[in-house]
């Protein structure tokens, strides 16, 4: 099994080969990203007597989930080095702009046997992390072999993967029992990962890491109405991490409200930004303007969109909105972080297609601070209603907020079972693994 995985994936490697190397060679990193992905690693590592743990964070999602964790573990561990990994430039990017210099941070080596060894030898962790369920077979079975105890934190299981993961059964009872300990995010998560093959005595169950993820921009609401050239007055509608498909409908929505209303202000945040003159040629298409958020803040044209082309933002780009909408649930995608407007204290709304958030969409809708809509014209209607009804605005947003704050303490609970089970130190535990659920 394990052969035949690393013969597809080679394949698969030199495939993509070519655009591997267009992507790399034009910001003048493909020297350093290609030694990083054959598990050379960095020699600033800190001096090999203290404790390091190795966090894999595959992208922009998994790295706001590792935030909470990682200010937690060094506030609790300040001698501790945190060894991150990413692998897109986009998480690179959000985990050079959250943790400044709190983490070493790499490109995770590509899953061949050689690759990882030497990965798991240059860097010699206590401990390794995956966030959200990566499940790459020849690193936990590199770190099965050295010995060094590993966890899935935050784990979830989607209704995409787990329809593909069942037909590799076999092959995952195998990989997970080199997994010293599975946290999943609910009870369903638990439920899939154990018909998968993990044994229940290695799964716990720990909530959903975002929930505990704090605003941390208290007070900024003025600062950021300035970087975006606003004035404080006008309804400001913000719509984040919007897939291909959905800009287009928010567009059309946006043109009508701001022909009844030429104050609106929409900041649109795309989930993948390089696809900004995509949207921007849609924006033209439609006779509006359109200003990015890194031309900001200067004079703009009145009712000209604004275009967030910057990196890890958008969280705080929430304060500032009267409604918010979260991308990738109108196409069917699965949703994106619909906690981090509720943490912020205001009403959203979400498609249809909120799969990987399916539980945290059903608390925020039972609440009473969540709204689904079916297409674009729902969404026009509840934007309106919204718009012009500020209390209903302010409960709803409180309402998100109080529903979040009911599945908080995922931080504490993960941290405590990566100090027993994963570190050196008086809170370390020498079993084999926690109590089942």
């Amino acid at each position: 099994m394990y052969w035949l995985y690393s013969l597809c994936l080679t394949i698969g490697l030199l495939l993509y080969l070519p655009v591997f190397v267009v992507k790399r060679i034009l910001p003048g990193r493909y020297a350093l990203a290609l030694r990083e992905r054959l598990g050379w690693v960095p020699g600033t590592l800190g001096p090999p007597d203290l404790p390091r743990l190795w966090i894999h964070a595959v992208s922009v999602g998994e790295v706001v989930a590792a935030a909470p964790l990682i200010h937690a573990l060094r506030e609790r561990r300040p001698n501790l080095r945190i060894i991150l990994s990413s692998v897109t430039p986009t998480g690179a990017k959000v985990a050079d702009e959250l943790f400044r210099g709190e983490v070493t941070r790499i490109t995770f080596p590509v899953d061949l046997a050689f690759a990882m060894r030497r990965a798991v030898r240059g860097i010699a962790p206590h401990g390794v992390i995956t966030m959200e369920t990566e499940l790459w077979p020849h690193f936990f079975r590199e770190l099965k072999r050295k010995g060094i105890p590993s966890m899935i934190a935050n784990g979830r299981i989607s209704d995409r993967s787990f329809r593909r993961y069942r037909w590799a059964r076999l092959f995952l009872r195998r990989l997970f029992s080199g997994i010293t300990l599975l946290a999943m995010q609910t009870e369903e998560d638990a439920r899939r990962i154990m018909v998968l093959g993990a044994a229940p005595e290695r799964v716990v169950i720990t909530g959903n890491l975002k929930a505990d993820a704090l605003p941390g921009d208290d007070g900024m609401e003025r600062l950021w109405q300035r970087l975006l050239g606003l004035h404080g007055e006008e309804p400001v509608w913000v719509v984040g991490s919007t897939h291909r498909g959905e800009e287009a409908i928010v567009l059309d929505v946006f043109q009508r409200l701001h022909r009844d209303d030429p104050r609106i202000v929409l900041v649109l945040a795309p989930r993948h930004p390089e696809r900004i003159p995509e949207i921007e040629s849609l924006i033209r298409d439609r006779g509006l303007k359109s200003v990015r958020r890194s031309q900001l803040p200067r004079a703009q044209a009145e009712g000209a969109v604004i275009l967030l082309d910057s990196v890890g933002e958008l969280a705080h780009v929430y304060r500032i909105a009267d409604v918010v909408f979260v991308g990738g649930s109108l196409v069917p995608f699965g949703g994106q972080n619909i906690m981090e407007p509720a943490l912020r204290r205001k009403p959203v709304l979400f498609g249809p297609h909120v799969m990987n958030f399916r539980e945290v969409a059903g608390l925020l809708k039972q609440a009473g601070g969540g709204l689904q809509v079916e297409d674009g014209d729902g969404l026009e209607a509840a934007i309106r209603r919204l718009l012009r009804d500020r209390p209903q605005r302010i409960e709803m947003g409180e309402a998100a907020y109080q529903a979040v704050r009911t599945r908080q303490g995922a931080v504490l609970k993960t941290v405590e079972l990566i100090e027993r089970y994963l570190l050196p130190g008086p809170a370390t535990s020498t079993g084999d693994g926690p109590e089942a659920p």
